[in-house]
């Protein structure tokens, strides 16, 4: 049987323009809570920025892709060293489900689930309507997945650049395919 949150278990479409993937992470639930919510444990995989967890609370994130991973790998072109995104909480269920708004996207929930020792992690970045974005989302939630999965593993991940480029060609030929 496939286990569609294995480590390195690709993305999929899972209704118009939105991604779900998947992964199986070490628990309990509330050590996963606290690497979506914590800023400190959240930069260690995606981005940094406080976030207060309650329903209408503001928040920045802030990517640093570059320190993700020693090293880093190379970054492509038209990326910048930092970015940052606003937005606000829309749900939130400690430990178990957290939404939030995403730019001109649908906006993201990430879904907890315990399982085992393990904790199933369900990322879904709804409504993605400009099919590159969708793309570079795709190999993005991969790429960050992945160095989230090695974080708490107590593992070094890859390089998140050399990682990232390649996933967008692997998801390019699966969106085309």
């Amino acid at each position: 049987m496939n286990d569609i949150a294995a480590p390195g278990a690709y993305g999929v479409i899972t209704e118009p323009a939105t991604l779900t993937i998947q992964r199986h992470l070490p628990g309990p639930i509330e050590r996963i809570w606290a690497y979506i919510t914590d800023g400190e444990l959240r930069r260690q995989w995606l981005a940094a920025g406080a976030m207060e967890t309650k329903v209408g609370a503001p928040f920045t994130l802030t990517w640093r892709n570059d320190e993700l991973s020693d090293p880093p790998g190379h970054r492509p072109e038209g990326f910048d060293a930092e970015h940052s995104l606003d937005g606000t909480i829309t749900e939130c269920d400690p430990p178990r489900r957290l939404s939030i708004t995403w730019g001109s996207t649908g906006g993201v929930t990430f879904d907890l689930a315990p399982a085992g020792s393990r904790v199933l992690l369900t990322v879904t970045h709804h409504r993605v309507a400009d099919p590159a974005l969708l793309l570079k989302v795709s190999a993005g939630w991969h790429a960050h997945l992945d160095v989230l999965a090695a974080r708490t593993a107590g593992e070094q991940p890859a390089p998140f650049w050399d990682s990232w480029l390649r996933l967008r060609e692997d998801y390019t030929r699966r969106m085309q395919g």
